[in-house]
């Protein structure tokens, strides 16, 4: 890696030196030139794999960004679908007549709720019963990162474009933005590994998050798999999305890099996170899987994190100790 960027190595290569992940694939975006790290493996257990270059990941959250948010940004912009709209609107036998796509999209709408039994329900009584879920009392007054938000946003744009959500992010994002290795439908030969389950064996080319595997075509939350190479595409068009506007326009990017709660005392943009530098926001999300996406119009810098961070396992908590530490060093650079 260049210069600028010798303390992000660092920290790339502490992670794997202390054995906290396999392996990792990472860019470095900096006014559209990029830099790349790849190391490590692909996988440990049952058998060593080596991490190869365009190798695919399991992206896990990274589909709330990539593709659900911009799809409803984009049925916004036709006049499909207001933010501020209820959702009641679009799904009638929704639970609370307060809360709005706005709130869905900044992870503010205080969904809560048990539902039993919920990894072994089949697709349609998963489906039937998040509309027995509710709105707690942190309704608008905290932002609590729930996958549960994205499903219904899902099932809002597949409502209005009567196809499941995950084609439509296919025909309406990844196509468009030519986006060719990104797919719901992987090819394991090419896919690095997620957790060891044991006698259930390796996860591999199958998603991760047991809610996206029985809701399918159907998830809003979770299910894609990408490649560095896509996802740096992908971060390349936040920092320009003039260069290609066949899926949202400019403002509407531009509009990402603001706080819009509607409590303005909250801070979370449209799917994103954001993080406060010197007088402006930086982008930020994350995947359960170990992938991360750091995103600043304003210096025009970036980063793509790719990690199998559950495997082996995912009790793996000292991981976010060194994942702030990345995100640290690449704000120390990003000026």
């Amino acid at each position: 890696m260049s210069r600028q960027y010798q303390n992000v190595e660092k920290q790339l290569n502490k992670m794997l030196t202390d054995k906290i992940v396999p392996g990792i694939s990472c860019a470095l975006i900096h006014d559209q030139q990029v830099t790349k790290f790849i190391a490590g493996m692909a996988a440990v257990t049952p058998v060593k794999r080596k991490l190869r270059p365009q190798m695919t990941y399991d992206v896990a959250s990274l589909t709330k960004v990539v593709g659900t948010e911009l799809l409803i940004s984009q049925l916004v912009e036709t006049g499909q679908l207001a933010y501020d709209q209820p959702v009641i609107e679009i799904l009638p036998h929704f639970f609370d007549s307060r809360v709005t796509v706005r709130h869905l999209l900044t992870h503010t709408s205080g969904i809560t709720g048990y539902i039993p039994h919920r990894n072994q329900l089949t697709n349609t009584q998963l489906l039937r019963a998040l509309f027995t879920l509710r709105i707690g009392s942190d309704f608008n007054k905290k932002v609590v990162y729930s996958d549960l938000n994205y499903i219904f946003l899902g099932l809002i744009a597949e409502h209005l474009l009567h196809e499941p959500v995950q084609l439509a992010i296919t025909h309406r994002i990844l196509q468009p933005l030519k986006l060719n290795q990104s797919t719901f439908h992987p090819d394991p030969l090419t896919c690095v590994p997620t957790e060891w389950q044991g006698d259930s064996g390796l996860v591999c080319g199958v998603v991760h998050d047991p809610k996206a595997r029985i809701l399918g075509a159907h998830c809003g939350s979770a299910g894609l798999f990408s490649t560095l190479d896509d996802l740096t595409k992908f971060v390349r068009w936040l920092l320009n999305p003039t260069q290609n506007q066949a899926v949202v326009q400019p403002a509407t990017v531009a509009q990402l890099f603001q706080n819009q709660t509607a409590n303005p005392q909250l801070t979370r943009s449209f799917g994103w996170g954001l993080i406060k530098h010197h007088d402006h926001w930086v982008l930020k999300h994350s995947g359960f899987t170990g992938t991360m996406l750091l995103v600043d119009s304003t210096t025009q810098n970036a980063l793509v994190f790719l990690s199998n961070r559950i495997h082996p396992t995912a009790e793996n908590q000292i991981y976010f100790t060194y994942r702030q530490a990345v995100i640290d060093a690449f704000l120390e650079t990003d000026c």
